[in-house]
């Protein structure tokens, strides 16, 4: 499995960074435009949170943008994550291939 060592920017990142700060959108502005509440946006905001599908689904309507994009960040993200942690790496070179032909 290859995969670059550079962590890809985060979805909080993108999210303050890219859609947030060029509207001017303060986090009580976003979770209203969401229909969330404010700490459901703060933790998207602070990383403490992962995009869920209902998530990506609101966020690709407030934004114009489209769901596959803020799950193809979040999956970009767990799947770095998952190649960088010496845990889930132990636990990937465990597993054995069945050998099945194609």
């Amino acid at each position: 499995m290859l995969m670059t060592k550079a962590q890809p920017a985060s979805v909080a990142e993108i999210l303050v960074e890219e859609f947030m700060a060029p509207l001017g959108l303060t986090q009580a502005a976003l979770a209203d435009a969401m229909g969330v509440p404010r700490k459901h946006v703060n933790e998207l905001c602070n990383g403490r949170r992962s995009i869920t599908v209902p998530t990506a689904l609101i966020l690709a309507r407030v934004f114009g943008s489209s769901a596959d994009f803020w799950l193809n960040l979040q999956r970009r993200n767990d799947l770095w994550a998952a190649m960088h942690s010496p845990r889930e790496l132990q636990r990937i070179a465990r597993a054995r291939p069945l050998g099945v032909a194609a």
